[in-house]
């Protein structure tokens, strides 16, 4: 079971950057758990000053990463970062996801237009496509750069964070392709073009965000769901009675202990958003 408490708290969702690393140097850590890592790292605003900036960079260098190499794209406020480990030539690609005070607005919004993806093939989600586009130099530059030197590309997010290195996936060849808390991102056609080796897609019990757009709209996932339990468990082949029974029990229980608390997000739903609570069940 997961030794990093449940987070309930409206902080763990809005302010994802605000806690310090859970990494120490004394650590092993398996892939999918850095980049659950990594991808709440990113909500470290480093774009904004050197004291940020840092604070990314002694996060990743407590794992063997050389400090980031920083994308913006400050037309609509997206961000990644590159990361290499020289020791075995482990690069990650870790894009940001959406701005936490907008995430209710994101569970609202009902315009999910799906818009041609010219540079493959199918149809993704117009806002997507939008943010992959603004970063798509920074990165095709930062990915030649590094070219000779990597045994291994990973490509992972959460949230928008997520979308975003969905759609790179079909740009590139990563190896893996690990997304955290996920929406859906475009029609068959687009996630037939993804050229992962592998997809991981984990999504916590109850994620609203990982539900939309729905897939009436035309979207499909990219990837067979990871499923975490209430409890914080790994299950990987969770069936869908399985989910929904398990989903039921952990709405329940949040409304018992967390849902009128001061301080907490009012909905499990959205709590199970916040990316340490992916954290907490892929980091020892």
């Amino acid at each position: 079971m997961p030794t990093i408490p449940y987070d309930p708290s409206l902080d763990a969702l809005d302010s994802p950057g605000h806690r310090p690393t859970v990494l120490t140097a004394e650590g092993n850590y398996e892939i999918d758990g850095l980049c659950a890592e990594f991808a709440r790292l990113a909500y470290i605003a480093y774009e904004e000053g050197d004291a940020e900036r840092q604070q990314l960079d002694r996060a990743l260098a407590l794992v063997g990463f050389q400090p980031a190499v920083a994308f913006n794209f400050a037309d609509d406020d997206t961000h990644g970062f590159g990361a290499m480990r020289p020791s075995d030539g482990l690069a990650v690609l870790v894009f940001r996801g959406t701005d936490p005070q907008s995430l209710s607005d994101l569970a609202d919004d009902a315009s999910f237009n799906l818009t041609p993806w010219t540079e493959t093939a199918g149809q993704v989600h117009a806002g997507f496509a939008g943010a992959a586009r603004g970063l798509r130099g920074a990165v095709e530059t930062w990915l030649k750069a590094t070219a000779s030197d990597r045994t291994q590309l990973i490509l992972t997010g959460h949230s928008l964070g997520a979308a975003i290195a969905t759609l790179f996936a079909s740009l590139c060849t990563p190896d893996a392709l690990v997304t955290i808390g996920s929406p859906r991102v475009g029609d068959a056609t687009f996630v037939a073009t993804l050229k992962a080796s592998r997809i991981t897609r984990y999504v916590d019990c109850c994620d609203l965000i990982t539900d939309l757009p729905p897939p009436f709209s035309g979207y499909v996932h990219a990837g067979a769901a990871n499923y975490i339990t209430r409890l914080g468990a790994l299950a990987p082949h969770a069936d869908d009675a399985f989910v929904q029974a398990d989903r039921s029990a952990a709405r329940e229980d949040y409304l018992v202990n967390y849902a009128w608390r001061i301080g907490d997000v009012m909905v499990r739903d959205l709590a199970d958003h916040a990316p340490i609570n992916y954290v907490r069940s892929l980091v020892p």
